[in-house]
């Protein structure tokens, strides 16, 4: 740039061009040592000091400011580094107040910026550390790797300490709660005893009784109430159930059940019954529920198949119970009446321990039971006091016999035979004809005069105990295959077996064998069959000991009831 002094006075040649740094203009200082003058501005600045001093007129020419190039400017040079050390840790200078990060990061991963991580994604994604698309109920991306995703975690709302405090909120425990139901019935413990007790309403309470109808049932009428209310009685029932259940499909889980009910039944019995022992004269005084405890368990023997004899100590109590007192409720008493004699008359027929059962003069027994009500046949009709007295005979023929005393049949035991005899065929059935209780009915009466053959004439065919057999066959395959009246045919299909000379008669006996077991399921069944069997053996060798049937059963060291 070039300046002009005004006034048409040529510029000194020390003023025509000038040049100046980038610096800021320095001050008309007089000191010497400052750092912004220069010899120029020095030289014009004494002249003009001097010009003043000789004439005032004299014009001091302006310095103006000049443009500045970019070509005059000149770069600082910059200073030489040291290379960066690949071990040597870089010192990021950061501002006060930040959290320092320990270890410190590479310059490349400090320039980039962190990304949140997702935390909702499904269990599977997050387990493995993977990115998830969050698809609903299952991610896509565990479908296409073909891992099984576990969904997503329920979203809890946040609560403050004091909101949970009064709420009880624990998330730990709020995803999977759960209460079981307390049980309904004391005894009745879990979902197989549940399905227990229905099988013995609906099945096992049949096939023990002629009742085939639960309002006529006396276990589902009489002794079903009672357990409801006693816990003894209540393990009683499940373990007659999960016995009978066991018999007809044979399982673990059934016999365990079987067992627990058991041990359970006898463990509360045993502590009712020292509870109401009297402490002077030691008798016990039982109540409903116990005595119905002892029925249950004589009738889960029959059920279980037991031969070891388990019932016996189970019909010594109720013998006591039967001769020391009655119940207040004469619908239970006439119950426990009815089974106890039925099964304590029936033992002696398996049995060589039996005792003489007391009986009237008119070969019934020492109570009445209504024949239309009867559970069972045989006893509420009188039949049973005959089956009775012939036991009574066969234990004096069986003496006579061991002790080498002819003739086996004296005096006595032929006029004892005569009177049973006559007894049997003077008998009216008390059930109207053309029912299946007439049918049963007199299915014992003819089983019950068998008895009496096979006790007092030789083992050998004959004309009369062949048609007595025949006839007995008719009466059994003319009953329906219904549990509720199969359950009484063991007993009379056992004489009738144990009588059968023929081959025709022993295919019958087989069938009939057959369809008990699937009507009723008992587990005594298969053994009775087995002992008639060893019958038909021995008739077929022709040996004199075929008749007598309780011998081969103790042989075999069995103890068991054939009803």
């Amino acid at each position: 740039m070039t300046s002009t002094l005004s006034f048409g006075h040529p510029p000194p040649a020390a003023h025509a061009r000038l040049s100046i740094s980038s610096s800021p203009q320095p001050s008309m200082s007089s000191s010497s040592d400052s750092p912004m003058s220069t010899p120029i501005f020095d030289s014009a600045l004494q002249a003009s000091l001097d010009g003043s001093r000789h004439s005032s007129d004299e014009i001091i020419p302006k310095v103006e400011e000049q443009e500045l190039l970019l070509s005059d400017v000149k770069a600082e040079p910059i200073a030489e580094e040291p290379p960066i050390s690949p071990t040597e840790p870089i010192r990021i200078r950061r501002g006060r107040g930040r959290p320092r990060i320990y270890p410190p990061r590479s310059p490349t991963t400090s320039s980039k910026q962190t990304k949140a991580r997702s935390k909702t994604g499904c269990t599977t994604c997050r387990k493995r550390k993977k990115k998830c698309d969050e698809t609903r109920p299952f991610c896509l991306s565990c479908q296409k790797n073909n891992i099984h995703c576990e969904g997503y975690k329920p979203v809890e709302i946040w609560k403050s300490g004091k909101e949970r405090a009064a709420e009880g909120w624990q998330p730990s425990m709020s995803v999977d709660l759960k209460f079981e139901l307390p049980p309904l019935m004391e005894g009745v413990e879990n979902d197989l005893d549940r399905m227990l007790l229905q099988h013995f309403v609906s099945r096992a309470s049949s096939v023990l009784t002629l009742h085939g109808d639960r309002s006529t049932n006396p276990f589902t009428r009489i002794l079903l109430p009672m357990a409801l209310r006693h816990e003894g009685l209540m393990h009683s029932v499940l373990c007659l159930s999960a016995s009978h259940l066991c018999s007809l499909s044979p399982s673990q889980e059934y016999q365990d059940r079987q067992i627990h009910h058991r041990g359970k039944a006898l463990q509360k019995l045993n502590r009712d019954l020292e509870r109401h022992a009297n402490g002077e004269g030691g008798d016990i005084i039982y109540e409903d529920s116990n005595v119905a405890q002892i029925l249950l368990h004589l009738l889960h023997s029959i059920a279980d198949g037991n031969t070891s004899g388990e019932y016996r100590m189970h019909m010594i109590a109720a013998k006591r119970i039967a001769m020391t007192q009655k119940s207040k409720n004469p619908e239970f008493q006439s119950l426990f009446d009815e089974f106890f004699y039925y099964h304590w008359i029936a033992s002696q027929i398996t049995s060589l321990d039996g005792t003489e059962v007391p009986m009237m003069d008119d070969f019934s027994l020492p109570f009445q039971v209504n024949p239309e009500t009867a559970a069972l046949i045989g006893v509420s009709d009188g039949l049973f006091g005959f089956i009775s007295k012939i036991s009574n005979l066969r234990r004096r023929i069986r003496s006579r016999i061991d002790n080498n005393m002819d003739p086996h049949m004296d005096y006595e035991a032929l006029l004892a035979a005569h009177a049973i005899d006559t007894g049997l065929r003077s008998w009216v059935c008390p059930q109207s004809p053309g029912t299946p209780r007439y049918t049963i009915s007199m299915l014992y009466r003819q089983a019950s005069w068998v008895y009496l053959y096979r006790t007092t004439k030789e083992s050998k065919p004959h004309p009369f105990i062949k048609g007595a057999v025949d006839d007995g066959i008719k009466y059994i395959n003319d009953l329906p295959a219904e549990a509720w009246i199969q359950s009484n045919v063991l007993l009379p299909l056992f004489l009738m077996g144990c009588a059968a000379f023929e081959e025709h008669q022993r295919i019958e006996i087989n069938r009939a064998f057959s369809g008990l077991v699937a009507c009723t399921g008992l587990g005594n069944i298969g053994f009775a069959k087995e002992v008639v069997e060893k019958v038909w053996e021995l008739m077929d060798a022709g040996d004199a000991e075929s008749w007598d049937w309780e011998k081969i059963i103790n042989t075999k060291g069995w103890d068991f009831l054939a009803t």
